[in-house]
């Protein structure tokens, strides 16, 4: 296995798998990203500690690929006690990073809890920690679904960065154009950090929309089009998919982009086309 990082700073997602299946296949996954040598691998984790144990399993068995492996952090219905004591372990586990994340509030919680914002919680891990943690935070180049404006999300952005955060992940996105003038506008406000954009492959239209329409992630009118005429031939999706997420990752990249992650959604086809396609 690959202990060199790849050339164009590339990094991948998994999601805590729930059955023994999904534990076992998430292994096969983990060996074949390793190989093209990312910089990080990332575990993402429930609102309000809903997948807490199962995010720590699911790090232990990535990390045992070599790779840094981040666990995401969500303070959204989290007390600072819980925090502090979630800290602590990952610091024994020897965790050096964190994907560091407000997140939502699940159904059935009453609370929020003691943190609001997402520069709270990065504010609290540098209190708590120093400068233990590598922490990476969250960009929205459309703007965050729950912001009045861009401009106001990219101000808060920047309260996060200066709160201590290390770097940026953003949410996927298909218009290469919303990347740079997010970056631009960051910039400005004085942000320095890298701003990585996150990619996401397509395999499964249906999915997808939803997905997107969830998190606010635009799907282009005329992919939108184009993926519908397709219906259910998954093949000529994957296809299409795989060419238009090739064409936007090197347009990121060529446009200075420090890198890319991937939303692999635990599998490693889809990301692993794309990244063999990118010329650096």
């Amino acid at each position: 296995m690959s202990t060199q990082q790849h050339p164009l700073g590339i990094s991948f997602e998994f999601f805590p798998p729930n059955t023994a299946a999904g534990r076992e296949k998430l292994v096969g996954v983990r060996d074949a990203l390793a190989e093209r040598g990312p910089r990080f691998f990332s575990v993402t984790y429930g609102a309000g500690g809903s997948t807490q144990d199962r995010t720590l399993t699911t790090v232990r068995q990535v990390r045992e690929a070599g790779i840094m492996t981040a666990p995401h952090l969500s303070c959204i219905g989290s007390e600072k006690g819980q925090l502090r004591e979630l800290l602590a372990r990952y610091r024994e586990e020897g965790i050096d990073s964190l994907v560091a994340l407000r997140g939502d509030l699940p159904s059935g919680m009453g609370g929020i809890g003691e943190f609001r914002y997402a520069n709270e919680l990065v504010e609290f891990i540098r209190e708590e920690s120093g400068d233990h943690f590598e922490i990476a935070v969250a960009a929205y180049p459309e703007s965050h679904p729950q912001a009045p404006s861009l401009a106001l999300d990219v101000e808060n952005f920047a309260r996060k960065v200066k709160a201590g955060a290390n770097l940026a992940i953003t949410q996927y996105f298909f218009n290469a154009d919303a990347y740079f003038h997010f970056v631009e506008r960051a910039q400005a406000l004085g942000v320095d950090t890298p701003i990585i954009p996150g990619i996401m492959p397509i395999t499964n239209y249906t999915k997808l929309a939803r997905f997107s329409d969830a998190c606010g992630a635009e799907i282009p009118r005329w992919m939108r089009k184009q993926l519908e005429a397709y219906g259910d031939d998954s093949e000529s999706i994957a296809a299409f998919g795989e060419e238009v997420i090739s064409r936007l990752c090197q347009r990121l990249l060529d446009g200075g982009a420090p890198g890319l992650h991937f939303y692999t959604l635990n599998q490693a086809a889809p990301s692993l086309k794309i990244v063999d396609n990118i010329v650096g």
